[in-house]
């Protein structure tokens, strides 16, 4: 099995479509970032199996054939668990149980897509982050310097960035996280002593205002019992739009 290359990675770009549920994969491949296979020959493809480097653990793969995508799988290394279409996450399942001796459990990734005008919630400790910000990103928790870019430089001009700023801080962010033509994913978070305050839908709402008037569709997606990424979801305006199912191994204790 061989790693696509630059070429071949834009190729299946295309192949995948600009879509809520591909927007991730399809971003990365499109610039290039990630490490991608393939069963078959593009573009005729039975299966695709996508690494994101901001998140190498938990690959995407893609196509309904369980067996090609179990194929493609065990030949890497370093995943614990694959993000997949709903409808062959059990047959998949079924074989890794199978092959590697071990449970399975599986859970839902809810998608949405921001189809009207966002609702906006202003908020004076939040506002949109500039290049002067950099240096403070830089020193904030891991947890809210955000990610889906090489630098937090290019977060701020490349993507667009919202921060909630307390005594010069950042303490919640959010983020584009990946970006294609036609639709824009967000990423959020908020140091744990500062959540309940409304700082993560202020600042998401920032961001998907901007994201909006660039022409684009916002995407949010969070696993199916995280209540509260579910809650600003709906309090900002998105709908749920589909879902995909993550196939984990449970490790022996």
């Amino acid at each position: 099995m061989t790693k696509l290359t630059p070429q071949e990675c834009r190729v299946l770009s295309d192949v995948l479509g600009d879509t809520p549920m591909t927007v991730i994969s399809a971003a990365r491949l499109k610039h290039a970032v990630c490490d991608a296979y393939v069963g078959g020959t593009l573009p005729d493809i039975t299966a695709a199996l996508i690494f994101d480097p901001f998140c190498p653990d938990e690959p995407c793969g893609f196509g309904t054939d369980a067996d090609a995508l179990w194929q493609l799988l065990k030949a890497t290394d370093g995943w614990s668990c694959i993000n997949v279409n709903t409808s062959c996450a059990t047959s998949l399942g079924a074989l890794i149980e199978a092959d590697r001796d071990t449970a399975i459990r599986y859970y839902g990734d809810v998608y949405h897509a921001l189809l009207k005008p966002v609702h906006c919630y202003p908020n004076e400790a939040v506002r949109l982050l500039t290049p002067e910000d950099v240096t403070r990103l830089a020193k904030a928790p891991a947890e809210v310097q955000g990610n889906g870019y090489k630098t937090h430089a290019a977060m701020v001009t490349d993507g667009i960035a919202a921060g909630t700023i307390v005594d010069n801080n950042i303490v919640a962010i959010a983020h584009t996280y990946a970006e294609n033509n036609l639709h824009t994913d967000i990423g959020v978070s908020t140091i744990e002593a500062w959540r309940e305050k409304g700082f993560a839908t202020a600042a998401a709402a920032l961001v998907a205002q901007e994201i909006q008037a660039r022409g684009k569709v916002p995407v949010w997606s969070c696993g199916e019992d995280n209540i509260a990424s579910l809650r600003v979801a709906q309090k900002l305006g998105f709908t749920e739009v589909g879902r995909r199912t993550y196939v984990i191994p449970i490790s022996p204790e």
